[in-house]
Parts: C-alpha cells; sequence; structure tokens
C-alpha cells in the first residue's frame, strides 16, 4: 500500500523532535511542575502515561482520565503541545475530549491488530497525529500494518516510534534496539518520522546518551525520553527516568548530523561507522548467548562423563560454516578461522566447567 505522510508535528524544523516527559501522571503537582522544567527547553511534545499497560496485575496501572484535566492544564499554563498512550476507543474518546493534541498507541497495543483497528475505527474522520510504537516483538510488517490500519481510517499525521524489541535472555538492553528494523521502516517510507525511545531501549540512566547518540548518526528524526523530578521516587520505571537538568545537557550534547549529501565533517562517514558500531554490538551479545549455550553443553557432558571434544560434530559445523560462506560472498577462511576461534573459545569455557 503507497502511503503519504504528514508531519504530525506541524511545521518542519531542524531535526531532532523532541519529546519529554514522566512516564506516567502520578499527581497533578508532579505533572505541572515537570512541564514547567521543561517549557523553556525547546521541546515539542510533553508526554504522560495516563493509562499504564503493565506486565503483572498490582502494579501501578495509571491515573486514568483524571489526568487528562492536568495534561489540560500543562498547555494552559505552559503553552506545551500534550502526548499520551491509548489502548482502545474508550482512551481515544476521553483524550479527544479533553483535547490532547497527539496520540500515541504502545507497544502491547501494536501488537494486536484488532486493538489496533478499534482505535482507528474511533478515529476516522478525526485529524489528528497519530505515533505509532513498534510492537514488543521483532516484526516489521506488523508494525507496518498497524500504521497502515491508521492510515486507510484517513489518518495522515503519522510518526513511528522505535522502542526496541523484547529479547530473550540478557542483554545489554532492557529492549534490543535492532536497528535494522527501523532502518528498513525507513527506507521504505522515507517521508514517515521515526522517533528514538531512548528510555525504553536502555531501561537504565547511564546509557540514555549513547543510545540517543546512535539515534541521531542513523538519521533518526527526533527522540522521546522520560523526564521526571524525583526520577527515583517515580512510579513506574525508576530506572530510567532523569530529570529535567540532566535531560537538558543530554540534548544540548547530542551531535545532530546533516541529512544526505556530502560535507566536510564526514557525517555520511560517521553514520556508516555507527552502523558497524551497532552490529558489532549484536556480534558481542551473540558470543555471549553463545558461550552460555556451550557452557550449558559442558554441564551436561561433565554430568555424563562426555569428552569436551567430538570430532565428528566440529567437522559438521565447519562443513556447513563454510558452505554459507561461499554464497554468502565471505571467504572461506575467514570463516574457517573465526569458527575455529570460536570453538576455542568454547572448549575454554567447557573446560573450566570440567576442572
Amino acid at each position: 500500500m503507497e502511503m503519504k505522510f504528514e508531519n504530525p508535528f506541524g511545521a518542519d524544523k531542524k531535526r531532532p523532535y523532541i519529546i519529554a516527559g514522566p512516564c506516567s501522571a502520578e499527581t497533578e503537582e508532579q505533572v505541572l511542575g515537570i512541564a514547567h522544567e521543561l517549557k523553556d527547553q525547546n521541546i515539542d511534545l510533553y508526554r504522560a502515561g495516563i493509562w499504564k499497560p503493565r506486565t503483572k496485575p498490582g502494579s501501578f496501572e495509571g491515573v486514568g482520565a483524571l489526568g487528562l484535566k492536568w495534561l489540560r492544564r500543562v498547555k494552559e499554563e505552559t503553552g506545551l503541545k500534550v502526548t499520551t498512550e491509548v489502548a482502545n476507543r474508550v482512551h481515544v474518546d476521553e483524550c479527544l475530549y479533553h483535547d490532547i493534541d497527539v496520540l500515541w498507541i504502545g507497544a502491547r497495543t501494536t501488537v494486536n491488530p484488532f486493538s489496533v483497528q478499534d482505535i482507528a475505527d474511533a478515529l476516522e474522520g478525526v485529524d489528528i497525529p497519530v505515533m505509532v510504537k513498534n510492537p514488543i516483538n521483532a516484526d516489521l510488517k506488523l508494525w507496518i500494518g498497524g500504521i497502515e490500519r491508521l492510515y486507510k481510517a484517513g489518518i495522515t499525521k503519522i510518526a513511528a516510534i522505535h522502542r526496541g524489541f523484547s529479547s530473550f535472555g540478557e542483554t545489554n538492553y532492557r529492549n534490543a534496539p535492532t536497528w535494522q528494523i527501523p532502518i528498513e521502516l525507513k527506507r521504505q517510507f522515507p517521508d514517515l518520522l521515526i522517533i528514538n525511545d531512548n528510555s525504553h531501549i536502555c531501561g537504565r540512566r547511564d546509557i540514555l546518551k549513547d543510545v540517543a547518540q546512535v539515534a541521531m548518526d542513523l538519521n533518526f528524526d527526533g527522540l522521546m525520553t522520560e523526564v521526571h523530578n524525583n526520577p527515583d521516587k517515580a512510579w513506574s520505571d525508576a530506572a530510567q527516568q532523569i530529570t529535567p537538568k540532566v535531560f537538558g545537557q543530554l540534548v544540548s550534547d547530542l551531535v545532530i548530523r546533516e541529512k544526505g549529501g556530502t560535507s566536510v565533517d564526514q557525517s555520511d562517514l560517521a553514520v556508516l561507522r555507527s552502523k558497524i558500531d551497532v552490529l558489532d554490538d549484536e556480534l558481542l551479545r551473540i558470543l555471549d548467548d553463545r558461550m552460555k549455550l556451550a557452557e550449558e553443553i559442558g554441564v551436561y557432558k561433565k554430568a555424563n562423563n562426555i569428552s569436551i571434544l567430538q570430532p565428528e560434530r566440529w567437522n559438521a559445523i565447519l562443513e556447513k560454516s563454510e558452505k554459507k560462506a561461499t554464497n554468502l560472498g565471505l571467504s572461506v577462511e575467514f570463516i574457517n578461522k573465526l569458527f575455529r576461534s570460536v570453538h576455542q573459545e568454547s572448549i575454554n569455557h567447557q573446560e573450566e566447567i570440567m576442572k
């Protein structure tokens, strides 16, 4: 389906578009206090979660429609535009009644086409910008499908929000960025703005700036960051929120490179190197996962008195890898050296367990 998108932020400006505010609206004082601290930081949207989809029941699930009145006061007192998450038709109706400027659809909703369609039906004939977060799982078609449902309902002011993807096992992130998926989305829809939600990718404060910079180096259009006036006391996602002051410094420290063309600061080269850095990080994570599996195999071998080296298995791995290398245009010599090194490291890990 061919789609042409309008800028959901209004007039075009130089990157990045900035969205900031607390994970959750907790109290009227908290919502207004943060907004007043952010109003002079040139942000484009003030965000606050009103309804919070939680993994387990019993967690704080948001203040509900009451918080929409607080967001309306933010608009009146600061002049900031406001946005919040919606997950169903009732949420949409409440937001439209309270004059919320922009809506966003969360990852847990995007993953369910029935829910997205319900929201799309509720918005048919309404001229309001909508941002769509990627689904929890790394499924580009599902992400595009959610955007298409809104577009068919007449919504053309759409942006995508990249908040990372759930992955099994321990990683350096709360949600793995898997950058190639939003990059492919941008390739297919060049006029679709993509906002990076570094808070949900990171899950912790210390790497927020690094992820935000990678997003800017990859020509993302903006940033969505959770900001709280007392992050450690936040009612939800405390570990990933930062103060308005720290946020202001994060944004001012970002290096914003020009899109396309050539420039004396070699911005194109920097973008390519950023992509290499992202893939290197992913390679290291995969190697770490492989070594953990090798250790589990070592435990099994020790318990069952099996020797570490299994020549038939090792020969099969080498043969299969060399065939794949040829098909992929990689040199057999390189793959041979790589897999021999990986195999030796696996043996080292298993020898430690055997001891």
